[in-house]
């Protein structure tokens, strides 16, 4: 099995901060992966909208998982009783989320972010291109960067999930809903939430349509 040495540097980093009492420090590369992320994203946007006319971004939000939802994701992925050491085997501890106006606003971005130097792009997961039974659909994309500290240079993981207006609206309602049914979930529930995502998608085609006739 090939070893990947900054997921390696990350772990050993991990192990030496928990020994030492000081696991929110180790959480706060996340935090400034964020924060480096979050910079890069807002200078796009603003750029994007000067030389264009079009800001390509509606809104960005961000968080770093909990303690508490990382040990329980260790422990449902069967990662092992130390939850640090297999912290590097999460993608999702820091995660960004990108809100566009358009479908094609969501590849564009994914573009240009990808596209910088620094910004090293581990995987992709399309679920525009191929949605998810329920109806989910969102372009994820799993990136490293940089984080530069006082004393040295940390390669933080970050998932970046960029969606439609439309897909964000269905995909926040979703989670409410299954969190409300989670225990009792009517029989109809699931092909309804599918169709109301086809719906989403249809709508996201014809205001893409519209503002393809207005350019």
């Amino acid at each position: 099995m090939t070893t990947d040495p900054a997921a390696e540097d990350l772990r050993e980093a991990a192990d030496e901060l928990a020994v030492a009492g000081q696991l929110p420090r180790f959480l706060l590369m996340y935090k400034f992966a964020i924060e480096e992320l979050m910079t890069k994203l807002r200078i796009l946007s603003e750029e994007f909208d000067f030389v264009h006319q079009h800001d390509p971004i509606e809104h960005i939000t961000s968080r770093v998982k909990r303690p508490e939802a990382i040990k329980e994701k260790v422990r449902r992925r069967g990662l092992g009783g130390d939850w640090v050491s297999a912290a590097a085997a999460l993608d999702d501890i820091a995660g960004i989320r990108v809100v566009c106006p358009f479908v094609s606003d969501v590849h564009e971005v994914a573009r240009m972010l990808t596209a910088q130097d620094d910004v090293e792009l581990l995987r992709t997961k399309d679920y525009i291109a191929n949605p998810k039974a329920n109806g989910y659909r969102s372009l994820h994309l799993i990136v490293r960067i940089p984080v530069f500290l006082s004393d040295r240079v940390e390669k933080v993981k970050v998932e970046v999930q960029l969606r439609t207006i439309a897909m964000d609206f269905w995909a926040a309602v979703e989670h409410k809903l299954s969190y409300k049914y989670r225990d009792s979930v009517p029989p109809d529930f699931a092909g309804e939430l599918a169709a109301a995502a086809r719906t989403a998608a249809d709508l996201d085609n014809r205001m893409a349509a519209l503002h393809e006739r207005i350019r």
